[in-house]
């Protein structure tokens, strides 16, 4: 049988859940993290020297409803070892906010310091 719903190119890639687990199983499984820590805002300090690259890439923007967010950590880079990931949201950088800015501002902003103040927000959806 055919899926006769079209595919909304605006909305992220379904997210299939955990596989059910017991739940005195649960405490030490990642899947199963509880943790509402991880998904408050946070402040990073990112310093770079000369043209070294950041160590990351951004997505979206103004025409992007979802913000700026980072789609891709380099491993084992400083953003890598400061704890940013893939999915984390760019709140503002050096005071300036990323909420509602468009991507080649963000960028030009990004790539203009060689410290970076950044909040982020995790928000993988």
């Amino acid at each position: 049988k055919k899926n006769r719903m079209k595919e909304n190119p605006n909305l992220p890639p379904y997210e299939h859940p955990p596989p059910w687990l017991p739940q005195h199983k649960r405490m030490d499984n990642p899947l199963y993290n509880s943790n509402l820590i991880t998904f408050l805002p946070r402040n990073v300090t990112l310093k770079r020297s000369g043209n070294r690259p950041l160590g990351f890439n951004i997505r979206g923007g103004t025409l992007d409803e979802y913000g700026v967010y980072i789609s891709k950590v380099l491993k084992d880079s400083d953003a890598d070892k400061l704890g940013l990931k893939s999915g984390d949201k760019i709140l503002k950088v050096n005071n300036v906010s990323f909420v509602d800015i468009p991507h080649e501002e963000a960028v030009s902003h990004l790539q203009n310091f060689d410290v970076l103040q950044l909040e982020v927000q995790y928000f993988p959806y």
